[in-house]
């Protein structure tokens, strides 16, 4: 057995939009905790994952954040622009990995510790489909119990069913036995749609890896499928569609602590 704090997360992701036709969706998936110094291990032990290089499973680094260089150096820059140091605490990715080469990750989270391994930080990755991405950082402080309530104003294009204008608040229980992510979105109207991943944990090795691949087949390409089917769905039902701006200038926005507080204030006046 190892002591790594990378492992998978085996369990299931759910959809459901309130309005203005109501939908849901539900498919089983699995994810993957990565500490990002732990790659090079894990790239050297397990037979059936890599780091930057092909195999049955496989992590690449321009996947993730501005698609080239460190992944650590470009969350520490953007702890740095948020006034945070987390004096170069444990930084542990949850995510898919590639599958035979291929991977589409709706959503991204970046665990930020520090050196104590308290939590000292969120990152929410955004990717859609036109090959944009996007981050939303948010310090955690002042949180009791194993919940993390956050939340930001959106300004990131995700789908063409969905307007830019909006809200997420975040419900976060933090990798362990368990992982929870629960996100809803508002609008003016109040909550408009909600989505969540809830997984348990399984110790990482090449026999787990071999099992999410039996029990999960092909999900990395499932899930863009799967994408595209609940669009076409959502168009047959008659959903209007959103004109997509372009991105945000900056690849991340930072959330300060009184614009958290703030705008989850607004959200519970709306929940």
């Amino acid at each position: 057995m190892n002591d790594w704090a990378s492992a998978l997360y085996f369990g299931t992701v759910a959809h459901l939009r309130l309005r203005p036709k109501r939908h849901s969706l539900r498919y089983r998936v699995f994810s993957m905790l990565i500490d990002i110094d732990e790659l090079p291990v894990l790239s050297h032990v397990l037979r059936l994952f890599s780091h930057n290089r092909f195999n049955l499973f496989s992590f690449y680094d321009r996947d993730h954040g501005v698609g080239a260089g460190n992944l650590r150096a470009h969350v520490e820059a953007q702890l740095i622009e948020a006034g945070l140091d987390l004096g170069g605490g444990p930084i542990r990715l949850l995510c898919s990995p590639r599958l035979f080469g291929y991977a589409f990750n709706p959503l991204s989270v970046y665990f930020c510790h520090r050196p104590d391994g308290a939590l000292g930080a969120i990152l929410y990755e955004v990717n859609n489909t036109f090959g944009e991405r996007h981050g939303y950082l948010i310090p955690v402080t002042g949180q009791a119990g194993r919940t993390i309530s956050q939340s930001c104003d959106k300004n990131f294009y995700v789908s063409p069913f969905l307007a830019v204008e909006g809200r997420y608040a975040f419900r976060i229980t933090p990798p362990g036995d368990t992982v929870v992510i629960h996100i809803d979105h508002l609008d003016d109207e109040g909550l408009l749609l909600q989505a969540s991943f809830v997984g348990d944990r399984i110790p990482l090795s090449d026999k787990s890896l071999i099992a999410a691949f039996v029990r999960y087949p092909l999900v990395t390409l499932k899930v863009i499928a799967g994408i595209h089917w609940e669009a076409l769905k959502l168009w047959r039902k008659g959903v209007a569609l959103h004109r997509r701006p372009p991105p945000p200038a900056h690849p991340v926005t930072i959330v300060s602590l009184s614009d958290n507080q703030e705008t989850r204030a607004h959200v519970a006046a709306r929940i």
